[in-house]
């Protein structure tokens, strides 16, 4: 039987595995098309799956549904999500993954044990939109004027360079404001113009509401910035960032129709 996970957590989390060596169902918890979810106990460890048929196909429906199960097991224990998207062939390629990589699994729990994800996006004016048409145009070809080339090139890598250090100098101003345990940022240009800003701060559970706050003084502070706080999630950013080297080689990952990160 191939089974489709969520995340993984700990076994001492949910009292019910103590006595129990096979996968035992979730009450009132379905997951991705309505299947009903599982715990599925491995060593210290234990993963939260559905049963998945080949013939399911995965919908932007069913990443909400994901992320649902996930939240849910948030509330009461420490997780590490994997991807929209994962899938293992049966019960020994479960098995053999969570047997291969449980040392840094149960480190990684370790580390984030206690700890959310806020997110915030932040939306500014392009600081080159009155210079954008000017000189947004793809470079000239290699067979025009080899100084009008070089000029086009250096203009538009200004461009770049006056946006990075906008973005980098508002991304700095954040982090002084809300103090993060850790954070991750990515830009990128809007259609509208805009530059949006998508920070992912990990703070300690406890503080979410101290969080919220500064969040609400940060909004009259950058009135030249638009703001949205979503969370407290799952830390998706993080868990990413100290598992990548260890995805589970026995998984079958299929093409997601949007990343876990993108959903919050």
């Amino acid at each position: 039987m191939a089974w489709y996970a969520y995340c993984i957590t700990e076994r001492q989390a949910f009292p019910e595995l103590l006595r129990h060596r096979k996968p035992i169902p979730m009450e009132a918890v379905t997951g991705v098309q309505g299947n009903q979810v599982f715990l599925y106990p491995a060593s210290d460890l234990a993963v939260i799956v559905s049963e998945y048929s080949s013939t399911e196909t995965f919908t932007q429906q069913a990443g909400v549904e994901h992320a649902r199960v996930i939240s849910d097991c948030f509330k009461t224990s420490t997780v590490l999500p994997f991807r929209f998207g994962t899938v293992f062939s049966d019960d020994e390629a479960l098995r053999r993954s969570i047997r291969s990589n449980q040392r840094q699994f149960v480190t990684n729990i370790e580390r984030v044990r206690g700890k959310a994800e806020m997110h915030l996006k932040v939306a500014l004016e392009d600081c080159c939109r009155d210079q954008v048409k000017r000189y947004s145009a793809p470079p000239l070809p290699l067979s025009s004027t080899g100084r009008a080339y070089l000029t086009n090139l250096r203009e538009n890598a200004a461009l770049q360079r006056e946006r990075q250090t906008k973005a980098r100098a508002v991304t700095v101003q954040m982090h002084r404001m809300f103090l993060p345990l850790a954070e991750e940022v990515s830009c990128r240009r809007l259609e509208t113009g805009k530059m949006l800003l998508d920070i992912a701060h990990l703070i300690d559970s406890g503080g979410v509401e101290r969080y919220q706050n500064k969040y609400a003084s940060a909004t009259v502070q950058m009135k030249d910035c638009q703001m949205q706080l979503s969370g407290p999630w799952p830390p998706y950013h993080f868990v990413h960032r100290l598992t990548h080297h260890t995805a589970p080689a026995a998984a079958v990952t299929t093409r997601p129709v949007a990343s876990l990160a993108a959903s919050a």
